[in-house]
């Protein structure tokens, strides 16, 4: 059997980052999962990301 194929023959856990959505219906399928949330620095703004940047 093949790397592949032996993954898939294993229980999977998550770990969802983002979406609270995604985690939600992972549950739904007794997926052993974990949510965090997580967003990006400054709120995806490019500008405002690199501005904090400066600041450490």
């Amino acid at each position: 059997m093949n790397k592949i194929n032996e993954l898939f023959n294993k229980e999977i856990s998550v770990i969802n980052m983002g979406l609270e959505s995604f985690y939600t219906d992972l549950k739904k399928q007794d997926v052993k999962a974990i949510h965090v949330d997580w967003r990006p620095p400054a709120g995806g703004n490019k500008k405002m990301a690199s501005l904090l940047s400066r600041l450490k």
